[in-house]
């Protein structure tokens, strides 16, 4: 019987990926913070007066105030009145309920003034520094993105007439360099620190948004540099998994997608690449072989009954193809499969339902590999063709 391939989806994800019996806190992104703390501390340099909270206005046109957790201001050499030479304030970031590696993180701002009229923004200490293209950011530059930019010299335009008055903003991010190894900085060639990110200027808990975007940004850099060839990985296991497998490409080429194979692809075909390995374990293949673009658990589920008619294309009995059928997880049928001796074949089989859904997905614009690995992402153990094991 001839496998035509089943519909494909790309599910929405909810607003949050957790039900909870409350509402979610909101919190504020870096960007939101690093303005706080510049126009708290240019309105120190000002008044030459310490400020405990000041109100910046957010991209969507709403007015919050933030409190100063400190803020210090440098007088002017020999006591010169009514001129401050230096001011720096510190905003803390609340990220609310959601997991961020920056909550907590001290947003500061340093000011002083300049000759020439306008704004120059710098990244001091704890603010990563761009090494690589395709982030839509100048090389040797800050990692300071468009949307902060925007907000900063904003609310500077609050405080001083720029078209006159000359000020110099650094920000930076006490232990920012620490915090950046939990993020994939790194690997977009954003080294030194963390980067200054957001477009609403709120994070919302819980939210896949910003990874999802961040899976788009990873693709887009890896093109900038001339890359053709994307290395999708589900988690940390598989790409350890994904390296032993294609040692010689560069560490760029690596994309943790986790539920996001479907916004990967599309970049990958909207950018011409022209090839796209997949490595991922038994439950997100099964998914992806039912026509599953965006595997969230929130948004669906593994089939197992296409697990179980993979079981009997594979030469597996009707007693072990009803058992996968029945099976609890993706993880419990590739036992299953492991036990029966059918990991090989039934696994093969698997791997290339997903290189065709894949390759439909992409309009047959990429050449297209899967492997899928065991569960400590030690090794490959099936394959859709290219790799022996």
């Amino acid at each position: 019987m001839t496998w035509d391939g089943p519909p494909l989806r790309e599910p929405d994800l909810p607003r949050t990926a957790k039900v909870r019996p409350t509402a979610l806190r909101t919190g504020w992104t870096t960007g939101a913070c690093a303005t706080a703390a510049a126009k708290a501390a240019l309105t120190a340099l000002v008044t030459g007066v310490p400020q405990g909270e000041v109100e910046i206005g957010l991209p969507a046109g709403r007015r919050v105030r933030f409190p100063v957790a400190r803020c210090a201001v440098e007088p002017a050499g020999g006591g010169a009145p009514g001129r401050a030479a230096r001011a720096e304030a510190v905003v803390v970031k609340d990220a609310g309920d959601d997991p961020d590696v920056t909550h907590g993180a001290e947003l500061t701002a340093t000011v002083n003034w300049r000759d020439v009229p306008g704004l120059a923004l710098e990244g001091g200490p704890g603010v990563g520094t761009v090494t690589k293209p395709g982030l839509g950011l100048a090389v040797g530059g800050p990692a300071i993105n468009d949307t902060p930019r925007r907000m900063i010299d904003a609310a500077v335009g609050e405080v001083i007439d720029l078209a006159t008055v000359g000020v110099r903003v650094v920000i930076s991010v006490p232990r920012g360099e620490v915090m950046a190894r939990r993020t994939t900085n790194r690997r977009l060639g954003i080294l030194g620190g963390i980067s200054i990110l957001g477009t609403t200027g709120i994070v919302r808990p819980f939210s896949t948004a910003s990874w999802r975007a961040s899976v788009v940004q990873a693709v887009h850099v890896m093109a900038a540099q001339g890359e053709r060839t994307a290395v999708l990985c589900t988690g940390g296991r598989t790409e350890r998994a994904a390296r032993g497998l294609l040692p010689d490409l560069p560490e760029v080429c690596f994309v943790e997608v986790g539920d996001f194979t479907g916004a990967a692809v599309t970049a990958a075909v909207a950018d011409g690449l022209t090839r796209l390995v997949f490595v991922g374990m038994a439950g997100k293949l099964a998914k992806l072989a039912a026509g599953v673009l965006m595997t969230h658990y929130t948004r669906s589920k593994v089939d197992l009954s296409l697990l179980g008619a993979v079981t009997a294309e594979a030469g597996g009995d009707a007693d072990l193809a009803a058992a996968v059928t029945a099976a609890n997880t993706g993880r419990h049928a590739y036992e299953l499969w492991e036990a029966a001796g059918l990991l090989r074949p039934a696994g093969d089989l698997l791997c290339r339902r997903v290189r065709a859904v894949l390759r439909r997905f992409a309009g047959d614009a990429l050449d297209v590999d899967v492997a899928m690995v065991n569960f400590a992402g030690a090794r490959v153990v099936a394959s859709s063709g290219r790799w022996d094991r």
